[in-house]
This record gives structure tokens, C-alpha cells and sequence, in this order.
């Protein structure tokens, strides 16, 4: 027997997301499956869509080879570009995308020694402020590439930094920034990430990028205003979390359980510890009250989560005992909801699963 903690990895519902987001957008769709896949898998996810993919976006090249080496064929694109010019020769032999968003970048590619161009996706800052050529440079930096012997095509692309934020205007002001730096340009174009592929239709064009949709969160869960919700509501959840209760115990009113006493039970309680921990990937500073599903029924953790153990309460759950299954996030327990209890983000959970067995399946490939 193996520790209960396990990573269930659905693949139909990878594929499942990866249909939505392409259908919804239109045009092409890059899944990002870059951080091995926000924590699922690179090459597991890669290969379930990879007879439908259009491609797929990486960080940097290491993953990109890694899904090479997988038996991946589809282009894939470095979000980062390339650290230094060295990259290059290796870019071109596995026919890698690349992300252009600094001058010496610029200036690298044009002075390599290459035997068959490259794909290229000149990326602007219209106003995230963080990688990306300025708007005033753009229309110039695009028309030295494109008629550069090295360069084989150019996407124009920028990205959203507050998409997720239905009630701002700032996506709309980078979208104007955006086009007012491409104006005279005809090029395909990529700004959607899952976030613009769920709340703005007003971005869509050529190539979208959707990344955490992918695996079944929604950006705009707990938003007010509901954008993205229709589409949000018909993703599912990739990831299933999951363990068992490995001891019982009951506490009588006033005694406290685990690290530093912080629950004090107000009543007889009776606690179930869970095989899962920090060193897991579960939030340490998951707070007493953060949802948990304990045979399939909703209850809460309580005290404090350590690094193999947490611990749930049982008192309103009698049939619930000692080897009850546990699911921590997944289909009843949105991983969000955990992160929102947290004080992060599910992006940050999904990429920190680890240790767990992970165990993957696929049962289905019809059409939606």
C-alpha cells in the first residue's frame, strides 16, 4: 500500500477546456501549458489534445524540449524568447516559436547565423510594464523583421495585466494602446489570455493563449459582475486533489489540536487527520474553515495545516471514519475557493502539487 495523497489528472477534461477556449475565441489557440502544465503534467496534457492542438507556449526552451523529447511535434512557443544568442541554433533545429520583446533580442536574431527562419512573436508593452517593446518603436521594430532573411513570420501580441478585473478600464486602454501602436500593420495578432478568452470578446483575434482555463479554473470565479461565468461555468476541474483519513480522535470542549493550539474546540468534536500536508502543495496558511469534502459531503479544516498532515472536522459526519476519502480541491471543492481562503491564487496551488502520486486517465475523446 502507498500514502493515500494522490494527484487524480483528468485528461478528457484538459481536452475538454482546450475545445471551449478555441470555440469560444476562435481563430487558433496555443495552449500554455508552460510550469509543466500549472503543475498537471506537461507532456500527459500535451499529448491528450495533441492531434487538435494548433500549439502550445512554454516559458523557456528546457520545457519546450522536454516536450519534444516527449514525441511532441506541434509548434511550441517560447514565451520568454531566448536568454542569450546561444539559444538560437537549438531554436531553429526543433523548430521552436519564439517571444521577441527586447531590443538585444532584436538585434541577436538579426545577427545569427541561421540556415531557415524563424517564426517570431513581437511582443509590445501597452502598458503592463514589464517585458515588451514600447509602442512608439513597434511599427519600426516589425518592418526590420519582417524583411530580415532570419525571420519567416511575425505575430503581433501583447499582454493583459488586469483582465481579470471585469469593473477596470485598463484592459480596454492597453487594447487602444495596442492597436495604436500596430496601426498600419497587417499581421495575425495574439492578446488573449484566459482571462481576455472568457470576459473580452473585444480581444479576440488570430491566435488566443489560454492557460489556467485550461485546467478548469475560472479567472472571474467570485467576480460581482458575473463576466465570464457562462463560458467559466462549462469548464471542468483537471485536477482532483485527494487523500484519506488515516486517524480519528475525539476533542472535548476546550481542547485544541495540532501546531501551536490555534483551534480550540468550542464542543465535542471529532477530528479526522488527513494525509496531506505542506509539503503536498496544500496552503500552509489555509486557515480553520476552508472548505473540504469528506465522502463526498462538504466540511471544513481545522487548526493548523503541517507538512504530511491536516486536519477536518467529523462531528456533523458520523459515517465519516478512517479511511474516509478526502477530496482537498477538485470536483466538489473548487480549487479557487481554497486559494480565495488562502489568500492566493489557484495558479499557485496547482503548481505547487507535489510528492503525491499522480495518476492519470482518459475517458473520453467524443466531440462537445
Amino acid at each position: 500500500m502507498s500514502r493515500p495523497a494522490v494527484a487524480y489528472i483528468r485528461l478528457d477534461a484538459f481536452r475538454h477546456n482546450y475545445r471551449v477556449a478555441k470555440r469560444m475565441h476562435g481563430g487558433r489557440a496555443l495552449a500554455v501549458i508552460k510550469a509543466n502544465a500549472y503543475g498537471h503534467g506537461a507532456i500527459q496534457c500535451a499529448r491528450a489534445i495533441a492531434e487538435e492542438a494548433d500549439g502550445f507556449a512554454v516559458a523557456a526552451i528546457e520545457e519546450a524540449l522536454a516536450l519534444r523529447a516527449g514525441g511532441i511535434t506541434a509548434p511550441i512557443l517560447l514565451l520568454e524568447g531566448f536568454f542569450e544568442a546561444a539559444e538560437l541554433p537549438e531554436i531553429e533545429a526543433n523548430r521552436l516559436w519564439i517571444v521577441v520583446h527586447h531590443l538585444w533580442q532584436v538585434e541577436a536574431l538579426m545577427a545569427a547565423r541561421l540556415r531557415s527562419p524563424l517564426t517570431v512573436w513581437l511582443k509590445m508593452d501597452s502598458d503592463m510594464h514589464r517585458v515588451g517593446l514600447a509602442p512608439g518603436i513597434y511599427r519600426q521594430v516589425y518592418e526590420q523583421l519582417q524583411q530580415h532573411p532570419n525571420v519567416a513570420q511575425v505575430v503581433l501580441m501583447s499582454h493583459f495585466s488586469r483582465a481579470d478585473e471585469p469593473d477596470s478600464g485598463y484592459t480596454m486602454r492597453q487594447m487602444q494602446t495596442f492597436r495604436a501602436g500596430m496601426a498600419g500593420i497587417a499581421a495575425p495578432v495574439s492578446l488573449s489570455n484566459s482571462a481576455g478568452v472568457l470576459g473580452w470578446p473585444g480581444a479576440y483575434a488570430e491566435w488566443a493563449r489560454p492557460g489556467i482555463m485550461l485546467y478548469g479554473t475560472n479567472p472571474f470565479a467570485g467576480q460581482q459582475s458575473g463576466i465570464g461565468s457562462a463560458a467559466g461555468a462549462s469548464l471542468r476541474p483537471v485536477m482532483q486533489l485527494a487523500s484519506a483519513v488515516i486517524s480519528v480522535r475525539t476533542l472535548a470542549a476546550g481542547e485544541a489540536v495540532g501546531y501551536g493550539g490555534i483551534f480550540v474546540a468550542e464542543r465535542p468534536t471529532r477530528v479526522g487527520v488527513v494525509a496531506c500536508g505542506y509539503a503536498d502543495g496544500y496552503p500552509r496558511v489555509a486557515p480553520t474553515g476552508t472548505p473540504v469534502a469528506v465522502n463526498g459531503k462538504l466540511t471544513r479544516l481545522i487548526g493548523r495545516v503541517s507538512m504530511d498532515m491536516l486536519t477536518v472536522d467529523l462531528t456533523d459526519l458520523p459515517d465519516a471514519g478512517l479511511g474516509s476519502r478526502v477530496e482537498l480541491w477538485g470536483d466538489q471543492v473548487a480549487v479557487g475557493a481554497v486559494a480565495a481562503h488562502a489568500g492566493t491564487l489557484a495558479y499557485e496551488l496547482l503548481c505547487n502539487v507535489k510528492r503525491v502520486r499522480f495518476a492519470y486517465s482518459d475517458t473520453s475523446t467524443k466531440e462537445l
